[in-house]
């Protein structure tokens, strides 16, 4: 007797969510990676946004509503948010993972931010438009508080999630201390420390180390790392905002290392 086993696959859709603003849609449009499934926008938004793209029919696989502004508010919720007319339903894409990342790079220098406990939306839409702007390779955060579907996030990184490597991790301390096993050194800033962090030479693999605004590092995160820096900055303040913390670090490396291609 022959028995015949029939194979049943089953396709798991993936789930989706809105983001907002003219420059994180424009960029969710031209990423191949991302999928976007409907646009819902105003019809002077949409003859901005083809004006802007003459050269890419940025349209091509999407399904575009009309709607008001007033319909285009109520999507938003009632978040405190400045959509720009335009707003997109998409899907995650898949990002890679840290380890074949490292493992089809040949980069002389290469740079990762790692957050630990930072959770605004704002603040780390704005790092990572920091990253992008800076040249870093990566940023790492903690799968559990980093925000992936939130409309503000994307809106704060102005297009940037489309362009960033975003390895979301279970431990940040084990994530460190793999890191180092690969040539990594660890650098956490925090405005107690007695070393500028301008006085260090930024050369080969580095890990930017943050924490929250609120607590700052946990000490087995400490531990973990090689270097504890500071920003130098007037004693009239006690300290900066964390993505004006990045920036400028961000900025100082990303000088450093032009200055020594140069």
């Amino acid at each position: 007797m022959l028995i015949i086993w029939k194979k049943t696959y089953i396709f798991m859709k993936k789930s989706t969510f809105l983001i907002v603003g003219r420059h994180a849609v424009t960029e969710a449009l031209k990423n191949p990676l991302r999928k976007v499934h409907r646009l819902f926008i105003t019809e002077d938004a949409l003859k901005k946004l083809n004006r802007d793209n003459q050269d890419v029919n940025l349209l091509k696989k999407v399904h575009v509503f009309y709607k008001s502004k007033k319909e285009i508010d109520n999507l938003c919720g009632k978040e405190d948010i400045s959509h720009q007319n335009i707003v997109a339903e998409i899907e995650n894409f898949d990002e890679v993972n840290m380890k074949d990342f490292l493992k089809n790079n040949n980069k002389k220098n290469l740079n990762f931010l790692a957050l630990e406990e930072v959770t605004d939306p704002r603040n780390i839409g704005s790092i990572i438009r920091c990253a992008i702007s800076f040249d870093l390779d990566g940023l790492i955060v903690k799968e559990r508080s980093f925000p992936f579907k939130s409309k503000l996030l994307f809106k704060s990184a102005s297009g940037g999630m489309e362009h960033l490597h975003i390895f979301k991790v279970s431990n940040i301390n084990t994530t460190l201390r793999f890191l180092k096993t690969q040539g990594f050194w660890v650098s956490a800033f925090d405005s107690k420390s007695k070393k500028d962090f301008t006085e260090n030479q930024w050369i080969g693999k580095n890990v930017l180390l943050f924490g929250s605004e609120g607590f700052g590092l946990n000490k087995n995160t400490v531990t973990n790392s090689d270097f504890i820096f500071k920003i130098n900055i007037s004693k009239k303040m006690e300290s900066l905002n964390i993505a004006n913390s990045v920036a400028i670090v961000c900025h100082h490396i990303n000088k450093v290392i032009n200055n020594k291609k140069n």
